[in-house]
């Protein structure tokens, strides 16, 4: 089986402070993470970091044009509320105005037009929700207030393909502390190609100099260092998306040589919604929807976060007991019992 070569993981970092701008935001927001982290680990409780939404790549140094993708973040904040549900805090990095966990089940609702002011009072008084246009509005705004209160959801924004990249190195530091309490649930749709900032135009390109011709570099691969160097004992999870099905599994199993962490989820862009293949090293394990299921509004990335937190589960079984985890499976279970108590 191949591994991460040395020199390419230091080639990754050293290209990632040189190519990139670093935010300037990025110490603070490592230290929330790191802070959230430990604290969640400290009382026995697990943290995934899910990454979600697409990045953008700017043409230009004052940015008016740039390239992007059709990802909405639908499958991060879906899966961060399923994780949530499994008893994981989340650092939820996302991308600027992207899908966001529990808001994600009113996109496209007029909000204005699911309110109503009390008939008499104008400027003052209360508000009235139509709950017909917010569907089970109270059920979810008492899921997320739980999960509020108890402190269990970090947001971190990002919109520019350099944020991404500086920010989830910053993330994979940070949750390092905890070792295999932590996962990484790489979900973002992150660009594989950008223009370095030296060789941007400062300003608009000018449509009137002709037809544009583009020259990129590659994005570096964020998993060698990450799996290798920046927390070498997380639990990491890629995904791999791909248009020609003839060709998914043989890229997923590729990416678990080349990376050497735990699993990929494989899909093809036409069937995402119900279909995966969560492809591991010794293992392949299919997701399907079936139209009843479908009509029921069940989602495919409840299937997806329950088999991967089996698989943390065992992971940490391992790690911690070797051979017999019977005690550390019963004490999951049970603190799932909990949770589960807590949200009714």
């Amino acid at each position: 089986m191949a591994h991460c070569d040395p020199s390419a993981s230091k080639a990754v970092d050293e290209g990632l402070s040189e190519e990139f701008a670093v935010p300037s935001h990025v110490e603070e927001v490592k230290k929330l993470m790191a802070e959230f982290a430990e604290h969640h680990g400290s009382v026995g409780r697990r943290v995934v970091l899910i990454t979600s939404g697409g990045t953008k790549v700017p043409l230009e140094s004052r940015t008016v044009r740039f390239l992007d993708n059709f990802s909405s973040g639908r499958r991060g904040a879906s899966s961060a509320e399923y994780f949530l549900d499994s008893g994981y805090a989340v650092v939820f990095l996302h991308r600027h105005r992207s899908l966001y966990p529990y808001t994600r089940l009113y996109t496209g609702v007029n909000l204005l037009d699911s309110l109503q002011l009390e008939t008499g009072k104008e400027d003052a008084g209360q508000i009235l929700v139509d709950q017909n246009t917010l569907p089970n509005i109270a059920k979810v705004l008492k899921r997320y207030q739980a999960v509020k209160a108890a402190g269990l959801l970090l947001p971190v924004e990002f919109n520019t393909l350099s944020e991404y990249l500086h920010l989830l190195k910053a993330a994979a530091q940070a949750l390092s502390s905890i070792g295999s309490k932590a996962m990484f649930y790489l979900a973002a749709a992150v660009s594989d190609f950008y223009i370095p900032a030296y060789e941007m135009p400062e300003h608009k390109i000018q449509s009137s100099n002709g037809p544009l011709q583009i020259c990129m570099k590659m994005v570096p691969k964020m998993l060698s260092p990450l799996v290798k160097d920046w927390a070498p004992k997380a639990f990491v999870i890629s995904f791999k998306l791909e248009t020609d099905p003839s060709i998914l599994l043989e890229r997923a199993r590729r990416a678990l040589e080349t990376y050497n962490h735990q699993a990929v989820v494989a899909n093809v862009l036409d069937t995402r919604r119900g279909y995966v293949v969560v492809v591991t090293k010794d293992t392949q394990q299919e997701l399907v929807l079936t139209d009843e299921e479908v009509q029921k509004e069940v989602e495919i990335e409840d299937r997806i976060v329950s088999n991967l937190t089996e698989a943390h589960t065992l992971n940490l079984c391992l790690n911690k007991y070797e051979k017999t985890c019977c005690d550390f499976v019963a004490c999951t279970v049970g603190s799932r019992q909990i949770w589960d108590q807590f949200l009714l």
